[in-house]
């Protein structure tokens, strides 16, 4: 499986060929450049992980790719004249998409704050077809998917997080691999810190890694 990191909350997932873009937002970068994409995935509504200034570009350059959001994103794309073209992902729902599987799961954003609503957020986990849970995007969630996950793409720091969150998510969820996502918000000696932690508190068995954003990794 490989694995690009566009800054943020962006990744491009590759296997056996297909190509799937998850939360191409504001604050990331590159990933308006992409071609050749089987899928766009997105978690939630939120800029930062939908872009609407750069979603009708990256969909005219990808005119095969499947596009799935959770359902208030994509009534929202809807209202904007993008009838037909989002399909929802909902939890409990599964699609195929060339040699991977997803599902949806969770379905509700972290709580920012008790007097701002809390909006859809879908989770994704995606299957190969010789590993059930090979990664996980869960968006703006600390959704436990209560399943072996290999991959997790870890949200690192938000508004809604204080570092102690985090590390007991990825406790929880205890995936082979992690590396950090959501990161956008902060400033490079912020993100050392967070990351310096999440690695000394790792549970036994998993790898913390920082992918350096725009190159291709294996995982």
């Amino acid at each position: 499986m490989r694995v690009t990191h566009f800054g943020h909350s962006c990744v491009l997932l590759e296997h056996d060929g297909t190509r799937v873009l998850f939360d191409p937002g504001n604050l990331s970068s590159g990933f308006d450049e992409l071609t050749g994409l089987d899928a766009v995935l997105i978690t939630h509504q939120h800029p930062d992980h939908a872009d609407p200034a750069a979603l009708p570009g990256l969909v005219a350059a990808n005119p095969d790719a499947v596009r799935y959001a959770d359902p208030q994103t994509a009534a929202q794309r809807a209202e904007r004249g993008d009838a037909g073209q989002w399909a929802v992902m909902g939890p409990g729902e599964t699609v195929t998409i060339g040699a991977l599987t997803v599902r949806g799961t969770g379905g509700r954003h972290a709580v920012i704050h008790p007097e701002l609503p809390v909006v859809d957020n879908i989770s994704y986990v995606v299957d190969t077809a010789d590993r059930v849970g090979a990664f996980m995007h869960p968006g703006d969630s600390l959704y436990i998917p209560f399943e072996r996950i290999d991959v997790l793409a870890l949200p690192a720091a938000a508004p809604w997080l204080k570092l102690s969150e985090p590390v007991d998510y990825l406790r929880a969820v205890a995936p082979r691999v992690a590396f950090p996502i959501h990161q956008g918000i902060q400033s490079d000696p912020g993100r050392a810190i967070h990351n310096a932690r999440l690695d000394d508190m790792k549970p036994a068995g998993t790898e913390f890694t920082v992918l350096e954003e725009g190159v291709p990794t294996d995982l």
